[in-house]
């Protein structure tokens, strides 16, 4: 075989994606801000998922994060800078974020999430839920993270979670907002393996040209009755999670577990 040819489709911004021997490799891109979900990537992740459905030369796609955490969530300090003008700034922000989701469960090729750091928020959790198989460094901790900051889950979490995890486990991790190390991840069925930090990239990318090297079509197929077959029903979910999520932002509440976050104290929530 001759040497692997990378070529970039999306060389810069929040989002990255390349090809190479029919693997895409989707990055996140902002690690300064732990790849913190801004209005700018959600546009950019949209672009780069709807680029793979319609690239035939990809058979499998590697979902990563630039920098120490795959995702830490939403962006609170551009959320918090909303002011009054959250709800309506997140009925685009939800929009964007469940659109990818649902494409990468879409998507006909495989997709694998390598998660090192954090992964929590819908930005987070939420795309590591929607991949097909998920690998996590030793050191990763997942969070659901919405109640903290007075909003609730999307990205599909309230339907994909419970499935993978069951009901009393999602529950648990929303409304605690407990953090979960990569070793209970794997025993609840939220990740699928679990390697060394420094053999992350080399196992995920592996794996990645492992699918790819398949049958693609047989591939589409089983991805698809696997989803079906859970009774996921996450497109049936959407509407009402994003309609929930923006009606939150409005709340006293909201914007005090924002300025909490932000902060590092702890939130003094009133109920409204």
């Amino acid at each position: 075989m001759g040497e692997a040819i990378s070529e970039q489709l999306i060389g810069e911004g929040p989002v990255l994606l390349s090809l190479e021997n029919h693997v895409a490799r989707l990055r996140l891109n902002r690690p300064q801000q732990s790849n913190g979900i801004s209005i700018a990537l959600l546009e950019a992740l949209h672009r780069a998922v709807m680029a793979c459905h319609g690239d035939p030369r990809i058979r499998a796609v590697l979902l990563t994060g630039e920098g120490p955490n795959f995702c830490a969530g939403g962006d609170v300090k551009e959320f918090a800078a909303k002011g009054e003008g959250l709800p309506d700034f997140l009925r685009k922000a939800t929009s964007y974020l469940q659109i990818s989701a649902a494409g990468l469960v879409h998507l006909d090729a495989p997709v694998v999430v390598a998660v090192q750091g954090y992964a929590t928020g819908g930005g987070g959790l939420g795309l590591v839920c929607a991949a097909d198989i998920a690998i996590a460094a030793q050191s990763s901790k997942f969070m659901a993270g919405m109640t903290r900051v007075g909003m609730a889950p999307d990205a599909g979490i309230s339907v994909t979670l419970p499935r993978m995890i069951g009901f009393r486990r999602a529950m648990d991790m929303i409304l605690s907002n407990r953090i979960v190390d990569a070793q209970e991840a794997l025993e609840m069925g939220l990740v699928s393996r679990v390697v060394p930090d420094s053999d992350l990239e080399q196992a995920a990318l592996a794996l990645a040209h492992q699918l790819a090297a398949g049958a693609p079509r047989a591939a589409a197929a089983a991805k698809r009755l696997l989803w079906n077959g859970l009774g996921l029903g996450i497109d049936a979910c959407l509407p009402e999670e994003a309609r929930t999520v923006s009606e939150l932002s409005g709340t006293t509440d909201s914007r005090e577990g924002l300025a909490a976050v932000i902060e590092r104290r702890k939130p003094n929530f009133v109920g409204r």
